[in-house]
């Protein structure tokens, strides 16, 4: 093997996952890859798209662009640029050459293919003290990722009767009775519905009688967030008890969250509190998909250390695949993207939905076991925006701990079945 023949393999191995492969396999695969090159300003990749193909960038710099319009920069031989460049699918970036780049595309299939026949030798840990236990897992894992990667993960669907109300309220021509009839298509949406009106959040002067008279005294625009809030509560299921329990934990988990989100929303914002819920609700959407696709891992995910960190890598990337899917507005997948991001900065000036769910996830943790790893208030610019409406350090726990009551009274508005 000549020198520049063996430079371009130790090149390969620089990226993940192809360190994982064989010096033959690598042969293999450049031979099966193609090199493409892109001047500055070329598209390379066009959000939504699926074309089963992995870009690695070997020289060059890149811009990604996503749905909420932020930009992130990756340049060649950076960590960043180690793994393919949004690998995801369907796409999640805009991704438009900075410099001149040339890059390695590889079908995903092709990939697959080689890693699952790749020894375990290869494989390297974090910590070498596991042996081959350890290095079986992780095999397993790089597979699982494989798998999320190649278009094999099943998303979500909205339930139909949130489908259904969303129409029906986006429609100019729509009535408080057609809203009554889309949402009585469903008996139990259609108890809820009552049921949630009735409750101290939103309670008149006197208890209301059927669908019709909930929907004219919360609008039409709560209505479909409340539909669409209770419908949500199916899709937090799996069919393994294992796997249900964290289910159960994530639901617990996002429901604080979305509490706290509606607190935060009426008392430090001009935000819609039933907007500001739903998007609490979903900010760990992404983690539903990699649960159900956990059920055909049993033995892998046994480890409760491979399920946290496969829920932790991929909860951000796979959320805004969902909402994405779910066409919901550019705010909730921006605040999935970023729920646990504490240095991420709005470019709007006036507070959005992502630092109320960034400030609800802060409160959330304070007093758990992420306590010990949580920034100081003033150092999470999401905080220091709600600053702006008289929200500071000792305010915000004051406001939380006077509104407890209304926290409660939405932690059982979310839990009316």
């Amino acid at each position: 093997m000549g020198g520049q023949e063996s430079l371009q393999l130790r090149r390969l191995k620089d990226f993940q996952p192809l360190g994982r492969l064989t010096d033959d396999q690598l042969v293999l695969l450049a031979s099966r890859a193609e090199r493409r090159t892109h001047g500055p300003g070329q598209r390379v990749m066009e959000r939504g798209v699926r074309d089963g193909l992995d870009f690695f960038l070997i020289s060059g710099k890149v811009e990604l662009e996503s749905v909420d319009g932020r930009k992130t920069v990756i340049e060649a031989e950076t960590e960043k640029a180690l793994n393919p460049i949004a690998r995801l699918q369907p796409r999640m970036y805009d991704v438009t050459a900075v410099k001149p780049c040339e890059f390695l595309v590889i079908e995903q299939e092709v990939l697959n293919q080689m890693l699952r026949s790749a020894p375990v030798a290869q494989v390297e840990m974090d910590s070498g003290d596991g042996g081959a236990d350890e290095s079986e897992e992780h095999h397993l894992l790089m597979e699982f990722y494989a798998e999320l990667r190649s278009n094999q993960l099943k998303l979500p669907s909205v339930p139909d009767v949130a489908w259904k109300v969303r129409r029906v309220v986006d429609r100019e021509d729509s009535t408080a009775l057609d809203v009554a009839k889309a949402v009585s298509a469903d008996p139990a949406m259609a108890a809820k519905l009552v049921r949630s009106c009735n409750s101290p959040l939103y309670r008149g002067f006197s208890d209301v009688r059927n669908v019709r008279e909930a929907v004219v005294r919360l609008g039409m625009r709560t209505t479909r967030q409340l539909v669409t809030v209770f419908a949500m509560r199916e899709v937090f299921k799996t069919r393994r008890a294992s796997l249900q329990k964290e289910m159960e934990q994530l639901w617990r988990h996002s429901r604080e969250v979305a509490a706290l989100c509606w607190v935060l929303a009426d008392h430090a914002t001009r935000i819609d509190p039933e907007e500001a819920l739903l998007a609490g609700l979903l900010h760990d959407i992404g983690i539903v998909p990699v649960l159900v696709q956990a059920e055909h891992h049993v033995n892998l995910f046994a480890d409760e250390k491979n399920l946290q960190h496969a829920m932790s890598e991929l909860r951000a990337d796979v959320g805004c695949a969902v909402l994405e899917n779910w066409q919901f507005p550019k705010a909730f997948i921006e605040s999935a993207r970023h729920a646990e991001d504490w240095s991420y900065e709005c470019r709007e000036s006036a507070p959005q939905l992502v630092d109320v769910v960034i400030v609800a996830q802060l409160h959330s943790m304070i007093g758990s076991s992420q306590n010990a790893g949580l920034p100081a208030f003033d150092q999470v610019p999401a905080w220091r925006r709600l600053g702006e409406l008289d929200l500071n350090a000792s305010r915000s726990l004051q406001l939380l701990s006077e509104a407890r009551e209304r926290v409660d009274e939405v932690q059982k508005l979310l839990s009316i079945r």
